[in-house]
C-alpha cells in the first residue's frame, strides 16, 4: 500500500496513476511492495529531520527511511516541494517531471540502489530515467 501525506499546501496530482507507476517500478525490480509513506513537507521539516537522523545540517529534496524486510518494501520518504521547485528551475525541468524523479529516486534506494559514488549514481540516474519512461507510458 501506498500512501500520501502533506505536511504543507501541496495536493500530489494524480496519486492513482503515481501509485500504480511506483507499484510497477517495483515488481520490475523483483521487490514487492508492503507499506510506503509518502510525505510531502517543506524545506524546514526536512532539514530537521535531516539534522536530526542523519546528523547532516543541509537542504535536500528527499529522506528515505527504509524498514523493507527482506525484498518487501516498507519505508517513509520525505520530499521537500520547495527543494523539488527549486531544482526544477536550477534543471530547466518542469516541477511535476522533476517531483516525479524524487519520488521514484527514494523508492529507488529501498529497491537497494546507492547513489555516494560517481558510478552508484550514474546507476541511479538510468534507473530513474528507464522509470520515467514508464509513467509517460501508463
Amino acid at each position: 500500500m501506498i500512501e500520501f501525506y502533506t505536511e504543507t499546501d501541496f495536493e500530489l496530482t494524480g496519486a492513482d496513476k503515481i501509485s500504480a507507476w511506483i507499484s510497477q517500478v517495483i515488481a520490475e525490480e523483483n521487490h514487492e511492495l508492503g507499506e510506503v509513506s509518502y510525505i510531502f513537507c517543506d524545506d524546514e521539516y526536512l532539514h530537521k529531520l535531516n539534522v536530526q537522523f542523519l546528523d547532516h545540517d543541509t537542504l535536500t529534496d528527499v529522506i528515505s527511511f527504509d524498514n523493507s524486510l527482506g525484498d518487501q518494501i516498507h519505508g517513509e520518504i520525505y520530499i521537500s516541494v520547495e527543494r523539488v521547485r527549486e531544482n526544477a528551475k536550477e534543471f530547466s525541468e518542469s516541477f511535476e517531471d522533476e517531483l516525479h524523479r524524487v519520488i521514484i529516486h527514494g523508492m529507488l534506494h529501498f529497491c537497494k540502489y546507492k547513489d555516494k559514488t560517481e558510478e552508484e549514481a550514474l546507476l541511479m540516474r538510468n534507473k530513474e530515467n528507464e522509470a520515467l519512461k514508464l509513467l509517460s507510458n501508463l
